[in-house]
Order: C-alpha cells, then structure tokens, then sequence
C-alpha cells in the first residue's frame, strides 16, 4: 500500500498548510487574499494548480479527474495471449547484446526483465535518495532561487550534506528551510 499523498501550500514563503488535497484547498481557500499561491505535491515537489473559483470541493474534483491515472481496457478475449500489463517498447542495442540476451534462459524479454529487477533492487536506496534530492531541488528552485545563499545550499543538497544545507539555509524564512529540509532528507 502506498503514502497517501500530501501537499503544502505556501503564500509569500510562509507555508499555510500541508496535509491532503482536501485539506489544502480547503485552507488555501479560507486564506483568500492577492497573493500567489504556490502549492507543491511532496512527493515530487512538483507545483500544482488547484482552480478555487467554484470552491475547495470543485478544486478537488477537477484535480482528482486531471491527475488522475487512465482507465485500464478491458483484457481482450479469444486467441492469444492474455494482456497482462506488458508494453511493447523500442530497445537498441549493440549485436553482441542481442546475441547475448537470445542466450538466455526465457528468452531476450525474460532476461531483460530480470536484469531491471535486479538493478532496482541494488539501487533502490540511491534511487529514493536521487529522487529525494530532486524534489527538494524543485521546492527549493521555486521558493528560494533568489534568497541568500541558495547556490551554496544547492551544492550542499546535491552532494549529500544535509548539515551543510542546514547551516545555508538559516536565514531563509522557517517555512521554506523545513520543508526544504525535510524533502531532502525522506529516506
């Protein structure tokens, strides 16, 4: 089972809410005012836009439908093979791979299968720390580009060193610096 997924919300860097979709446009809504509104999903750090003009409730509706993932079709009966979720795709390869992968036991799909499992299996851990940073590096681009010592913190946050970007970001605005923080740091 996946995290649920949360959302902050910040207005003039000072964060308003954090918590589910509902949650946020409900806030973000309450808060009202002329100010931009800058809402990032914590999980990729990515903005998102919630359209407030009907209410938190039509926001979140319109949001669910836009982002939400296509219908599966139906699997398809009669002859054949069973859909089972397999995408055909382009690989390309050097001769001596293909050579290599027809070899194998099951076959060039069934080894290449095999070899992405592994792969995500040994790397799992600088793939969670990769995305990490990159989410924070998203956040941190949008909230703090233009603040005092943010080319430091971005090569304190890239190359692994969280006390140094703590100590960058110190005078950045409390909200700014914990979220920044606590994005670059989800293990």
């Amino acid at each position: 089972m996946s995290a649920p997924e949360t959302f902050t919300a910040f207005v003039d860097r000072h964060m308003i809410a954090s918590g589910s979709v509902d949650a946020v446009a409900i806030a973000v809504d309450a808060r009202g005012g002329d100010l931009p509104i800058l809402i990032f999903d914590d999980v990729t750090g990515r903005s998102v836009e919630l359209d407030l003009r009907y209410g938190p409730d039509h926001a979140v509706a319109e949001f669910r439908a836009r982002t939400s993932a296509p219908a599966t079709p139906e699997a398809r009966q009669g002859r054949g093979r069973p859909k089972l979720g397999v995408v055909a795709r382009e690989v390309t390869l050097l001769p001596r791979h293909w050579d290599w992968l027809a070899s194998q036991p099951g076959g060039a799909s069934a080894a290449l299968r095999r070899l992405v499992e592994d792969a995500r299996r040994t790397h799992q851990v600088d793939d969670h720390q990769r995305q990490a940073r990159e989410t924070a590096y998203r956040v941190m681009s949008a909230l703090a580009g233009d603040l005092p010592a943010f080319e430091e913190a971005s090569r304190a946050l890239f190359a692994g060193d969280l006390e140094k970007l703590r100590r960058e970001a110190a005078s950045w605005p409390p909200g700014v610096r914990d979220y920044v923080l606590r994005l670059s740091s989800a293990t």
